[in-house]
Order: C-alpha cells, then structure tokens, then sequence
C-alpha cells in the first residue's frame, strides 16, 4: 500500500489502534491529520495535529482540513462494562455520544473535502460485541450497533459519489483503553483463552486492516463490517 499525495485524518490517534494508524500510513507516505484530545510523543514530527474533545465543539475541523480529505478514521471508544442493572440513562448517553454522535459530527464537519477528493474511504470502529452477546456489555454493544447501523446508511447515500464506508469490529485489544481487562497476567491467560485462536488482538491487527480500507486495494469494499476477533465472533471451538 502506498499514500503517497494521500491526505488521511484519523480521529483518536494519540494512543491504542489510533497511533498505531497513524505510525502506519506516514510510513506509507501519506499526509495525515489528527483530532485527539492530547499529544503523543510517539508521532512523526510532519502530523498535523488539531485539540479538539469529541464531545465538545467541533467548529474547527472544518477549517483544519485541506481541500481533499482521502481518508477519515474515526478510532474514538469506549469499554464500559457494567450489569446491565447498574447501568444509568448517562451511561447509555455517554457511550453513544463518544462513539456514534462524535462520529457523525466528524463526518459532516469533513464531508466537503472527502466529497472533493473523488473516491474517499471513510473506516468506524465497532465491536464484536455488536453481533455477539456478551455479559456486562448492553451499553458499549448498543453502541456500536448504532456504529454498524449508521454506516451501512451512509456507504448507500454515499456510493454514488465514490465514497465508501467500513467497519472494523475487533475484540479486545492490548491498548490503553482495555489495561483495566489487561491488569495482570492471569487477566491476560482468561482473555486469550476466550478467543478461538487463542491470544489477544494487537494495535497492529486492527491497523493494518484499516488501512486495506482505506487504499486503492479495497476500491471495490463499501459497507462493510469486518470482524477481526480471533474468531470470537462466528467460531465455537469448545
């Protein structure tokens, strides 16, 4: 894959599959554009940055973004898990406005320039948790099905011009946002266990598959969701 004259923002890249991305696509040349509530050390020094909370005011994407947007990644989320009886109206409305609202808000701040660069990928991350019940996820699963719903929506609005829309729904992943899942080694055995294949997912896992949405290989791919889970989410091994 190759970037080159590629204009790519990704949303959440400070840390986790964000900053994995990011690390990612400059490798493969391209421009790229970072919202995020903080900066990371880890960054080429040729990223754009912009300071923005996705809950808060968006104004400023706008006017942050060249003239043609190539690619937009939302990789903003959440692990809230709760039994279901402990959890409150805000929980519900938290993780749906960080992980759907603040998604939308994106898109539209950046629809002008995706629609000017012809041929744009648009990528969300959802959660195996989408399709697959599990205990203690009814917040963060309803969610991420209304991920998985509003894109299936906008890649119909949006074919005729040539922009595609994905998903990606992984399963845990070793990143900063699961560390409370990840906390000691016999955490680590559990969670790995669940997984058909046996191990936890990595940044890189989900990266690289974001980035096959985003480039000309994929040009045929629009709305889909791509599980990318160890096989949790369609395989009974046991």
């Amino acid at each position: 894959m190759d970037f080159s004259g590629k204009n790519i923002m990704v949303v959440g890249g400070s840390s986790g599959i964000g900053l994995s991305l990011v690390k990612l696509l400059h490798g493969q040349h391209a421009n790229v554009y970072v919202v995020s509530r903080s900066v990371s050390d880890e960054w080429p020094e040729d990223v754009h940055y912009l300071k923005a909370d996705v809950t808060g005011s968006l104004d400023a994407v706008e006017t942050f973004l060249p003239q043609q947007l190539h690619g937009l990644v939302y990789a903003v989320g959440s692990i809230n898990l709760k039994p279901f009886t402990r959890l409150t109206a805000e929980d519900f409305l938290n993780d749906f406005q960080l992980n759907v609202l603040g998604a939308a808000l994106i898109i539209q701040q950046a629809i002008k320039p995706i629609k000017n660069a012809a041929g744009s990928s648009i990528v969300l991350i959802s959660s195996v948790a989408a399709k697959t019940g599990m205990p203690y996820h009814a917040s963060v699963a309803a969610a991420k099905s209304a991920v998985e719903g509003m894109a299936l929506s906008l890649a119909a609005e949006l074919a005729a011009q040539q922009i595609r829309v994905n998903v990606v729904a992984p399963s845990l992943t070793d990143t900063p946002l699961a560390q409370n899942l990840l906390s000691s080694p016999e955490k680590r055995e559990a969670s790995a266990k669940r997984h058909p294949l046996g191990k936890i997912g990595r940044p890189e896992d989900i990266s690289q598959m974001i980035a096959f949405l985003l480039s000309a290989e994929s040009s045929w791919m629009t709305g889909q969701v791509i599980g990318i889970d160890g096989g949790l989410g369609k395989l009974k091994t046991s």
